[in-house]
């Protein structure tokens, strides 16, 4: 299965009007680090995943596009 990180990334943090600089500053990498996310030329980690997963309420399974169940 194909995964949606990138996807899910930008969609959640623009319905929470959050800025790429906001994300970059709660996961406590470089402003290019999440761009890189986002734009799926680089996966996060593990870590950042589950930080993302707990900081929108989300499961892992949602966020890497096993599911569409948040």
């Amino acid at each position: 299965m194909e995964t949606n990180i990138p996807d899910r990334l930008k969609q959640l943090r623009e319905t929470a009007n959050l800025t790429q600089s906001d994300m970059a500053e709660i996961l406590d990498v470089k402003l290019q680090s999440y761009q890189r996310f986002e734009y799926g030329s680089r996966r996060p980690s593990l870590d950042v995943l589950i930080t993302l997963a707990d900081y929108f309420q989300v499961s892992l399974d949602y966020l890497v596009g096993r599911t569409d169940k948040k």
